[in-house]
């Protein structure tokens, strides 16, 4: 899917990854990234934002969850993380990262509530009353007062399988009187997921039906006497994203894949964003006219197609995936045609390596050419 971009974003960067991987540093089933390119591209998200006043929480479960990644983005000055779900806050309160937004895909469980309130969260984003509730007996003990944002949907609203949540307009009105006046609370705002995405036909990103929600949710905390401070508008957020964002009063983003150059939209459009991010493996054996490589990065949604492979920058050549069938265990990616057993393949896909089983490794010096491995990470975040 991006294997094009990448070569013309950042053809260094496959160089690098292929010396690399030749030599014996990168192994097969790795997500790597080039850490002096992602810096760049999350300062230019950043200061966009900042000159709109936007507020941006970092999304990082794509990438492994990774702390180092994280903790380069609150030194350029990103609010915090938006963590996908409980786990990625453990991590993320392990290695001491500001929190901006938890609970909007995944809510906390009971039993973490009081832990996660007393470090601190900007915002707790909720669905229930009662969720809202043990937020409140939980600051209350703490002394504290949590902001928390509802997540709301309406009619014709876009929500993936999986993420099925979030507070009716038609009773919005009704929740905001049940929990507005517990005690250590206060509601702070509005989100919804997903806000923007890319439309092809447009070849543009584009407002969902989901931000015609928030907005009018918007109106009704106003309406109820409530001035919303965050109107958090997440889903592929870049700098273009921000632009739109501004265009209709959001103030609240959350760069992912924007971070990496690697939204839809960055497939058709040279960017502030370059890409920075590819899966490196190595073929393992040919069988029946076709080669195949190590796998374990797969993701369903991938869009996999393409693929470079060689044993040095000057003779990759192209060739297509043939990725596994959806029921079956990535032990493999096959490859259009035989190849020499050893040879580096570079792919560039749409990823979530949080539900891999891969590394992530982080490289450095890319532009001066003398790249070296920084750290090797689990897809969990944890170090290697």
């Amino acid at each position: 899917m991006f294997v094009e971009r990448l070569q013309k974003d950042n053809p260094q960067f496959i160089d690098a990854m292929v010396s690399l991987q030749q030599s014996g540093k990168l192994l097969p089933d790795s997500y790597a990234v080039d850490m002096e390119q992602f810096r760049a591209n999350a300062k230019a998200i950043v200061d966009s934002a900042n000159a709109k006043g936007i507020r941006l929480y970092f999304m990082l479960k794509q990438l492994g969850r990774n702390p180092v990644l994280a903790q380069e983005l609150v030194k350029l000055g990103y609010a915090g993380a938006v963590v996908v779900d409980f786990k990625e806050a453990q991590v993320m309160m392990r290695h001491n990262i500001p929190i901006g937004n938890v609970g909007h895909l995944v809510q906390i469980p009971q039993s973490m509530i009081r832990d996660v309130v007393a470090y601190g969260p900007e915002v707790i984003t909720v669905y229930t009353a009662e969720k809202v509730r043990s937020i409140s007996r939980a600051a209350g003990e703490l002394g504290k007062v949590q902001k928390i944002l509802i997540r709301v949907f309406g009619d014709g609203d876009m929500i993936y399988p999986g993420q099925t949540a979030g507070v009716h307009l038609k009773d919005l009105k009704a929740f905001i009187r049940e929990v507005r006046d517990l005690p250590g609370i206060q509601i702070a705002g509005i989100t919804s997921f997903p806000c923007f995405l890319y439309d092809e036909k447009k070849e543009d990103i584009a407002p969902t039906a989901n931000l015609g929600t928030v907005l009018k949710a918007k109106q009704i905390l106003m309406d109820c006497g409530i001035e919303p401070e965050i109107i958090n508008t997440p889903s592929t957020t870049c700098c273009r994203t921000l632009e739109l964002m501004a265009e209709y009063g959001c103030n609240c983003g959350e760069p992912g894949h924007g971070l990496t150059g690697t939204t839809p939209y960055h497939v058709a459009h040279a960017q502030p964003e370059r890409s920075c991010i590819a899966y490196v493996s190595e073929v393992s054996h040919n069988f029946d006219g076709l080669g195949y490589c190590y796998g374990g990065g797969y993701y369903r949604r991938s869009h996999v197609e393409n693929a470079l492979v060689g044993r040095s920058f000057a003779t990759l050549r192209p060739m297509k995936v043939i990725p596994p069938s959806l029921e079956a265990i990535d032990y493999h990616f096959g490859l259009s045609q035989s190849c020499a057993v050893g040879e580096t393949v570079i792919m560039a896909f749409r990823f979530q390596v949080f539900v891999t089983r891969s590394d992530m490794v982080l490289i450095e010096g890319i532009s001066s050419g003398s790249p070296v491995v920084s750290g090797v990470w689990d897809s969990l975040g944890n170090k290697k």
